[in-house]
């Protein structure tokens, strides 16, 4: 069985990648000098099975699940699970094992356009090295590693696919297997255990992908170390200038998606062995490929360009259609915020995928229908009507937020984000049927959460008390203005998908709408709660009253609160906080001031060595996908003046930047439009 590597691969393979200058690409991100003190991993992955990178050479640092949550690390709430690192390789070179130590001229290069994460470096006098992993996007549960190690002279070999369990995992049992066929020799390496709890059964299962033909390939040698370790290795002689080349296949499966996930991960390995790494890099690259037939385009501006296309390329990697999963903020990239779902997804990275691939949106909407009845629960349970979607949201779509966090009860604009996301979708697909079925549903129960939950203390008294609003530094306060203003909002697209069904709207929920107050200081400026007296805030609550609700809507009240509340944002707060300024100032056309945000929503929370960002300026816990969807509203929503109507999406008029020649849409909504502005 014969390797083919694509023209593609095999052009870039002519020049060491850490030797060519990719410093003018708008796709290329290229770590050196690494740290391994100072490295926050870049990650690849497919919407299933999160690769998060290490410093550490053909290794690494975790192997995330989508979907698969069990108790463990984390006190009393579930954890999204790090399952078997099962793409880990070893290298022994003249019988040493290499490492940090041994190498030199050490890089690691994420190509966003193909998935690709390339890690180059030498071996002293003796091997130059090249290992390149992706997330197989065609194959949602398979990874694979391509190596190619060139000899500067006369050297043995001895590369180790290795599986190794994560001390959580209980009950692990490691098993080898030969299939011998005619054609081919299948060597299969595998591990299966218990999630902790036992919950779930995780496997994991990989095999090599040799060059030679059948019966010529290297020997496989097993070796069993311990419970929670096992490798498979080979030898090869190798002359000074050959090259050799093999590929490791593996996939990881947890009982969450399959009822029998030790065989399911070994027949996917299998399948993806004898697909051959030709047919696997020619389906990856070609839905990458299709994805990015959506993208943002600058012109003028490399650095902003290079930016966006890593908020892009992590949207899609955390994401994928035709599933029921969503988002958690910081996506497939790690344990942060236990791998929950909040409010991120809905009103922060949702409208950015929402335009550009409304598909996967629809997954994440998917999530949330499928959960509806626990959100019905949460409701009866706190004593409403409706369904009261979690703060915090898992597998089963029950309140997930640690006890010790009073968001979990109060923080109630969550169910008003979720009506207002399945409202968004419908205006841009007009897709009746999901309407219908998925749409009309959610939003009436959500109306209906929202009717019961206001205190009717007489017209325009209809209050909402005793919530956490956007800014959660101020907690159990009275008419927070995102959250009444999210309710007025949803409150109004529930009776108007109602009649755009032919169905006849339940009269309070617009009645309830039109009593709703939204707090005013004396000389205007809309006022973030009843009890708001000017202190520093976490982030923007008031100003997400103009943008993306538009209850503030004309030009004098937006700035007056944008400049009441801009300097009133905590420098330490999350990203996401100046992409929305970036947007509102867009729209008022200062195109410089938008700018000016716009860098500020990403700029001081990249973290070496890829700039992949953090949460906050200086804080370490990447990647914060809700900032990359915040930095993608600003360009999508701001500069580029795209705006999301009962006809669908439009553009608004808007300014460039002075920085930026043009500014390109491709591939936006269901009929794949291209805005631009020059």
């Amino acid at each position: 069985m014969r390797i083919m590597i694509t023209t593609s691969l095999l052009l870039v393979c002519l020049l060491p990648l850490g030797a060519q200058d990719l410093s003018q690409s708008p796709w290329h991100i290229q770590a050196k000098n690494i740290d391994p003190a100072n490295y926050y991993g870049i990650t690849v992955a497919n919407g299933m099975v999160g690769l998060v990178s290490s410093p550490e050479p053909m290794r690494v640092k975790d192997v995330v699940l989508n979907g698969a949550y069990d108790y463990y690390q984390r006190g009393r709430v579930s954890n999204i699970l790090k399952t078997f690192n099962h793409v880990n390789m070893n290298l022994d070179v003249d019988g040493r094992r290499i490492g940090r130590r041994d190498i030199s001229n050490y890089t690691q290069t994420l190509d966003m356009k193909k998935a690709a994460l390339a890690t180059t470096f030498d071996v002293g006098d003796k091997v130059s090295v090249r290992h390149t992993l992706m997330s197989l996007r065609h194959l949602p549960f398979t990874a694979m590693s391509i190596v190619e190690i060139t000899a500067k002279k006369d050297v043995t070999i001895t590369p180790m696919s290795v599986i190794e369990a994560p001390d959580h995992l209980a009950d692990v049992r490691n098993y080898y297997s030969e299939i011998d066929r005619p054609h081919v020799l299948i060597q299969l390496l595998t591990s299966v255990a218990n999630s902790p709890s036992g919950k779930l059964k995780v496997a994991a299962s990989s095999s090599f992908i040799f060059e030679e033909p059948h019966g010529s390939e290297p020997k496989v040698i097993h070796e069993d170390w311990d419970y929670n370790m096992h490798l498979a290795k080979f030898y090869k002689e190798l002359k000074a200038g050959q090259t050799y080349r093999f590929a490791v296949v593996g996939s990881a499966v947890s009982s969450a998606d399959y009822g029998d996930p030790h065989n399911e991960a070994e027949r996917l390995t299998i399948f993806a062995k004898l697909e051959g790494v030709s047919r696997l890099l020619k389906r990856h690259e070609a839905a990458w490929e299709e994805l990015w037939k959506s993208d943002i385009i600058v012109e003028g501006d490399l650095e902003a360009q290079r930016a966006i296309h890593s908020a892009i390329y992590h949207l899609y990697s955390f994401s994928r259609e035709g599933i029921a999963y969503s988002l958690s903020p910081m996506g497939l990239s790690g344990l942060g915020y236990n791998g929950h779902v909040f409010w991120d997804t809905e009103l922060w990275m949702y409208p950015a995928v929402l335009a550009l691939q409304p598909e996967i949106a629809r997954s994440f909407l998917e999530y949330r229908f499928e959960r509806l009845e626990a959100a019905r629960q949460n409701a009866f349970s706190h004593g409403y009507k409706g369904a009261m979607f979690p703060w915090e949201s898992s597998s089963e779509g029950s309140e997930d937020t640690p006890v010790w966090a009073l968001t979990g009860p109060f923080q109630h604009h969550i169910t008003g984000c979720v009506g207002w996301a399945f409202w968004k979708y419908y205006q841009c697909t007009k897709d009746k049927e999901w309407l219908r079925t998925r749409g009309y549903p959610v939003l009436k129960e959500v109306a209906d959460f929202w009717a019961s939950r206001v205190e009717r203390n007489g017209p325009g008294k209809y209050d909402i008390n005793n919530v956490i609003g956007a800014n959660e530094w101020q907690e159990n306060i009275d008419n927070n203005a995102f959250t009444n203003g999210m309710a007025i909002t949803v409150l109004g697209y529930a009776a108007q998908a109602a009649r755009e069904l032919g169905v006849a709207p339940d009269p309070d929920w617009e009645h309830v709408a039109a009593n709703i107050p939204i707090l005013k200081f004396p000389d205007g400026t809309t006022r973030e709660n009843a009890t708001y007296d000017g202190v520093t805030i976490k982030q923007g609550d008031v100003n997400l009253l103009a943008y993306p609700l538009k209850i503030v809507n004309d030009e004098k009240s937006i700035l007056k609160d944008l400049l009441y509340y801009e300097p009133r944002m905590a420098p330490d707060g999350p990203a996401m906080g100046n992409s929305v300024l970036a947007t509102l100032y867009a729209r008022l056309g200062d195109a410089e001031k938008a700018y000016e945000m716009f860098v500020k929503s990403y700029k001081p929370n990249e973290v070496p060595p890829f700039g992949v960002l953090a949460e906050t300026a200086g804080g370490t816990n990447p990647y914060f996908a809700t900032g990359a969807g915040g930095t993608l509203q600003a360009v999508l929503y701001g500069i580029g003046g795209l705006e999301i109507t009962d006809m669908g999406i439009v553009q608004l008029k808007t300014r460039l930047p002075k920085k930026w020649r043009s500014l390109k849409l491709t591939g936006i909504g269901k009929d794949k439009k291209t805005f631009e502005v020059k």
